[in-house]
């Protein structure tokens, strides 16, 4: 089966996910290309060694990836986030049914929900059907971090939501949440199809801490909260620095946040202004950084706003944390604590409430050694029997297979 990929973003970006998910496919016995836009995120520059131009192509370890040009972007600004939304859908939509290859069937990852244009145009012209993934439900994620508050314009995306849901064959979401909510906006149960999302276990594993990195970091001598990802509206992240702020009768515990966004900078001027020295930024790292990072964590911590929407939810990192085998506190109501309770790797309290997070933090410093590794290995075990990678993009490969057209005769599986 030939697979086009159709995603706004991907690696050399910090989506090792996507890529793992198109090797995967390929490594399950298909043709995998992915048609993607210029790297720019999180920072919204174009990185270097790319350019705007009409069509780039390249292979990232054995994918071969096209690349059409957009609009470069990631601010608070909602138009020029649109813009940039918009600009990928409209250069996939004219440029993709003649820069990509023949293929079988498209697969879509959303967000932004504007990729829907381009799916629909192109397996349109090029005659397959397209399944689309859902990563972020919108329009409740537009409302939920603030960048669209006008109820009209939600309403719109909305309805133009519903459409593209009624034009894919099959969509795919990654929690029991994201699947209630579609058939509460009547989309057909048969349609929707729920697989988490999964970790790589081999590449995200325990690690021995690594001496001179922890004295790097300042970590020697400390009670660590590691948070890692993206630092913007939805996480909520607020709440660390007010919840730091009550902790400062324990000088052993810091709070480290690893990750970029664009309400960085506001943060760090926050916990500057109030004097707390148990918050550091560390910014950015590279994947292959982060396995030896968290070995020297004591806590990994997940946090999302209160919000209905992030109670079905399920943020990557869940999987991430689960497999370095470190005790995690989920900050988060709904799917995210049941998966992080029901494995036995960590616990929960409530989001966006400083006095619930600063009292599980002291729960958990109070907690021997044993106990907290014990968490860790649950969660360890839990990635590795529930959210293994092959198992679960297996399960993707069969959706795909079943919305594929037959191939004629003499035109086997590659």
């Amino acid at each position: 089966m030939r697979i086009l990929l159709l995603t706004q973003w991907f690696p050399p970006e910090p989506q090792k996910l996507l890529l793992e998910l198109a090797t995967s496919l390929r490594d399950h016995g298909h043709e995998v290309t992915v048609l993607t836009g210029l790297p720019n995120y999180p920072t919204g520059a174009i990185y270097p060694g790319y350019r705007v131009r009409v069509r780039q192509e390249e292979v990232i370890e054995g994918i071969r990836v096209i690349r059409v040009p957009l609009f470069p972007d990631h601010s608070r600004n909602p138009l020029l986030r649109a813009a940039n939304f918009i600009s990928f859908a409209v250069a996939a939509a004219v440029l993709g049914p003649w820069v990509a290859p023949r293929c079988d069937v498209i697969h879509v990852i959303h967000p932004p929900l504007t990729i829907g244009l381009a799916a629909w145009t192109v397996s349109r012209l090029r005659r397959v059907p397209f399944t689309y993934e859902i990563q972020d439900m919108w329009p409740e994620t537009l409302a939920a971090t603030g960048m669209i508050r006008q109820p009209l314009v939600l309403k719109l995306v909305g309805f133009f939501a519903l459409w593209v849901y009624r034009s894919a064959s099959a969509i795919r979401v990654i929690s029991p949440g994201f699947r209630r909510n579609l058939l509460a906006k009547g989309v057909p149960a048969g349609k929707v199809r729920f697989i988490s999302n999964w970790v790589d276990t081999d590449f995200y594993r325990p690690v021995s801490p690594d001496a001179d990195l922890r004295r790097r970091l300042g970590f020697e001598n400390r009670f660590v909260v590691v948070y890692a990802g993206t630092i913007g509206p939805a996480q909520g992240l607020d709440c660390v620095i007010d919840a730091a702020a009550q902790l400062q009768d324990l000088p052993d515990v810091l709070f480290a946040l690893f990750g970029e966004g664009i309400d960085r900078e506001l943060l760090a001027r926050r916990a500057a202004e109030r004097g707390l020295t148990n918050v550091r930024f560390y910014g950015f790292q590279a994947p292959d950084q982060m396995p030896g990072i968290y070995a020297l964590a004591d806590v990994l911590l997940i946090h999302l706003n209160k919000d209905p929407l992030f109670a079905i939810t399920i943020p990557h990192k869940t999987f991430v944390y689960l497999a370095s085998a470190k005790p995690i506190l989920a900050a988060v109501q709904g799917d995210v604590a049941d998966v992080v309770t029901e494995s036995r790797a960590g616990i929960s309290c409530p989001p966006a409430d400083p006095m619930a997070l600063a009292a599980a933090v002291r729960r958990l410093r109070g907690l021997s050694e044993p106990e907290r590794a014990q968490m860790g290995a649950n969660g360890r075990r839990a990635a590795e029997e529930q959210f293994g990678r092959r198992a679960l993009t297996g399960r993707i490969a069969e959706l795909l297979e079943s919305v594929a057209p037959p191939r004629p005769e003499g035109r086997g599986a590659v």
